[in-house]
């Protein structure tokens, strides 16, 4: 591992000239920061859309015969201002001319969403005076839409010359596969951003966006909730698993190979601490018991009753069989001896549950089957847990005290979290009650 550094600056860091000077005074101020993967331009304010949205709706129209020209004409007006503020040498005319008609001409999907990242890029390279790469020709993707690492890993090393002080480029959320233009899902920079440090042997992998790091709980329900300053990658994933959004969670596993810290970091305020993202082995201490609090409305519990359930060795996969085959993800398990709970969104069940219900009847012969919707569930999630006693007794105290009324608990072996079922009517409630039992 070198002392390099990946960046990825996000939509919103992206969005305005004044955004493109910020980060020019960002990188220029770190010497170590080789390589950059911008997004595409995010919104201006609440009234303003999102460059990647606008592309998707001229290829909507366009593969519907209709004129998208007015849809272009704002994505367009978007870059000029970015180009001619800053007095940026690009002939982007040249460039929008060939990108609408590529769309014209039935470009697929994924092409017209990557044009945002690739502009962008053009411009932030032009800007600061860096060397820039094409996705599309380091980031390689297989027949099975997955990254292909061995060869996207000999590209990029091709392409970077490690041992020479010249910075680069590369447009995030895109790469290719046999020259056909493919995309991450929504966010994906993020996952760009991971591969190229994962590919260099980076030091850090910088991702900077809107806000100064992840909260212990989501603003929105908590006052001024406190920052998280240090958070192990799997803390991570259950905390973004059960809702907490601030990187692309599949942005984790390439830096996680090669035990490389991310750093969550706010643009417009680049002297606050941010967020450190770390192996296991760097988290051993903490002064916070827990790290964070999260959670998601809208599930139904599923609950079927079979006495001597636990004598029938193919029961579960039976179970689970029903589900599977009705394409729904199940999110919890939590079982009895002669019952056992399926959790799952009511987004995937899509009302379906009637049918699942018969077919659990049929297939599974129980004595009953329950069903109860309107459910949440909370995470409450830390490495402070493991080894310490009264953990959930805080955590309950501070639900009954309140008034919440517990549904379903359920604790993973490796006791890094607690999941509670409550009502949605109780989940703000829930997640004060709690974050004020161990940070008031």
């Amino acid at each position: 591992m070198n002392d390099i550094v990946i960046s990825k600056f996000g939509g919103s860091s992206l969005a305005t000239s004044t955004q493109f000077e910020r980060v020019k005074e960002i990188a220029y101020n770190n010497p170590n920061m080789k390589v950059i993967v911008p997004s595409a331009p995010g919104k201006r304010d609440d009234k303003d859309h999102k460059i990647t949205d606008l592309l998707y709706m001229c290829y909507q129209l366009s593969s519907h015969g209709l004129k998208f020209d007015d849809i272009f004409q704002m994505i367009a007006e978007r870059f000029f201002e970015i180009r001619d503020k800053l007095f940026i040498d690009l002939d982007l005319e040249s460039i929008l001319t060939d990108i609408k008609v590529n769309i014209e001409n039935n470009a697929s999907r994924d092409y017209c969403a990557s044009r945002g990242e690739y502009l962008n890029g053009m411009l932030l390279a032009k800007y600061l005076g860096y060397e820039f790469i094409d996705a599309c020709d380091v980031i390689l993707f297989n027949e099975t839409n997955e990254i292909d690492e061995l060869n996207t890993n000999r590209e990029l090393l091709k392409h970077i010359k490690l041992d020479e002080d010249i910075k680069y480029i590369i447009p995030g959320f895109y790469g290719s596969f046999r020259s056909e233009i493919r995309t991450f899902s929504r966010g994906g920079s993020d996952i760009t951003g991971a591969i190229v440090a994962n590919a260099l042997d980076a030091k850090l992998y910088e991702n900077w966006t809107d806000v100064s790091g992840f909260l212990v709980a989501d603003p929105k329900i908590v006052d001024n909730p406190r920052e998280i300053d240090l958070i192990t990658y799997k803390e991570l994933r259950e905390l973004s698993y059960m809702g907490a959004k601030v990187l692309h969670e599949e942005a984790i596993f390439p830096v996680k190979k090669k035990g490389i810290p991310i750093h969550i970091k706010n643009t417009n305020k680049p002297e606050d601490k941010g967020t450190l993202i770390v192996p296991e082995t760097w988290g051993s201490s903490r002064d916070n018991l827990i790290t964070g609090i999260a959670g998601r409305k809208d599930f139904t519990v599923i609950t079927v009753e079979k006495t001597l359930m636990n004598s029938d060795k193919s029961f579960l996969r039976k179970l689970v069989s029903v589900f599977e085959t009705n394409d729904i993800t199940i999110e919890h398990m939590p079982s009895g001896i002669d019952s056992i709970s399926v959790i799952v969104s009511d987004e995937e069940l899509n009302g379906k549950l009637s049918k699942i219900k018969e077919e659990i009847r049929i297939y599974l012969n129980p004595d009953n089957i329950i069903s109860s919707s309107n459910m949440a569930l909370v995470a409450v999630v830390g490495r402070g847990m493991i080894r310490t006693k009264g953990i959930s007794a805080r955590v309950f105290s501070a639900l009954s005290d309140n008034g919440v009324n517990i549904r379903m608990i359920s604790q993973g072996s490796s006791e890094l979290n607690i999941i509670i079922g409550i009502e949605n009517s109780d989940f703000e409630t829930a997640i004060k009650s709690i974050y004020r039992a161990f940070y008031e």
